[in-house]
């Protein structure tokens, strides 16, 4: 096994094997196999990053499975799903089935992209690892963009009769499809929302707001693939130089080949700002300037709209866990709900839905002040 950060299991019963993974949370009796009777256990898997696995699931290698994605059940079909980040995975009727996106809108999404971050109690002045947390980069991005557009061509092509379309070995259902669509958009808006905000974050005027607006001259301006090398993001091409240098001797020593992943973690915002110009031109059909004003008041507007339902929809999620049967083990002495409060909280008081609520106005203030800027 190759066991990138944030690999964890706390069950004995836990099998990996043959497999890449990172940020990954094994459940327990998670087990694969990799031997098909043919030439040996030769194959082999790949859990892109922020992968879960239920108790008891199984699969097939070889198989991929798109970052952020949980697996349940038993699968014994060899399929890829890298380019459906954020989903559910599940055995229906003996079928492996897909569900697109609605992984990215859950509290455990949420939750596990902030605290891996708060996790790294890490001292040294330049840590060894080179990590980039990001839920929502050019890597998941490019990839919910070529999602999207798989499953709204399966969706277009597929007969009123059918119940599931298939793609690479995994099943959908057919209904389902225009509303994954929708989610994977509402996602990539966020993030591009994101993007602009963070980098207009000091802007004041609209002298600052052109400056920035412009191409980073750090990074690398024409659009390109990304590659997760086990926690650090980076340009594919970025690593296919370093690879090449690696190969032909030009970098001899660990130390060298440190300061390298040094270099390549250095370049991230400036790549990752440069990738988001080339995906603004294609999704509002101009260049990002200060021009672009209709395009960024559109990216401003969606990205406020897609930022509360994510919050509104997370909270659902949360306040689930509540209600109902959440509640069965609480009140040994006959009064549950109080015991149950007495553990765990009430809704309105738990500190990461307090947390959540109070984005809502940074948000809609953020929203306003960019908007007054742009003009």
């Amino acid at each position: 096994v190759f066991g990138g950060p944030y690999t964890v299991t706390h069950h004995r019963s836990t099998l990996l094997i043959a497999g890449l993974f990172s940020f990954y949370n094994a459940g327990s009796a998670t087990n694969q196999s990799n031997h098909m009777y043919k030439l040996g256990p030769v194959h082999q898997g790949l859990l892109e990053r922020g992968c879960k696995t239920g108790s008891f699931s199984y699969l097939l290698f070889p198989a991929r499975v798109g970052a952020f994605t949980a697996v349940i059940g038993k699968h014994y079909a060899n399929f890829d799903t890298s380019d459906f980040p954020f989903s559910y995975i599940a055995e229906e009727d003996g079928k492996s089935t897909l569900v697109p996106a609605m992984n990215y809108f859950t509290v455990g999404t949420l939750r596990d992209g902030e605290k891996w971050p708060a996790r790294d109690r890490r001292t040294a002045e330049k840590p060894l690892d080179q990590i980039v947390f990001d839920v929502l980069s050019p890597y998941t991005v490019r990839k919910m963009r070529r999602g999207r557009a798989a499953i709204e061509t399966l969706g277009a092509n597929a007969d009123r009769s059918q119940t599931y379309v298939t793609w690479n070995g995994i099943h959908m259902k057919r209904l389902l499809i225009k509303t994954c669509g929708r989610y994977y958009k509402l996602a990539i808006e966020k993030y591009y929302g994101d993007t602009l905000v963070r980098r207009l974050a000091d802007a004041t005027d609209a002298a600052d707001m052109a400056r920035l607006l412009g191409p980073d001259p750090a990074g690398k301006t024409e659009d390109g693939e990304w590659a997760d090398v086990c926690g650090l993001l980076c340009r594919r091409d970025r690593l296919d130089d370093l690879i090449g240098r690696i190969a032909s001797g030009k970098i001899g020593s660990l130390d060298d080949l440190q300061t390298e992943f040094e270099s390549l973690a250095a370049a991230y915002r400036a790549d990752e700002w440069n990738a988001f110009r080339a995906m603004f031109q294609e999704e509002y059909g101009e260049a990002l300037s200060e021009q672009a004003k209709s395009g960024l008041k559109k990216l401003l507007d969606a990205w406020k709209s897609s930022s509360l339902k994510l919050i509104n929809m997370v909270l659902g999620d949360a306040q689930k866990e509540f209600e109902g049967s959440t509640r069965i083990g609480f009140g040994l002495d006959g009064d549950t709900d109080a015991d149950f409060e007495a553990v765990r909280g009430t809704f309105d008081t738990n500190a990461f839905v307090k947390d959540l609520k109070a984005r809502v106005p940074t948000i809609e203030n953020t929203h306003a002040r960019l908007t007054a800027l742009i003009g």
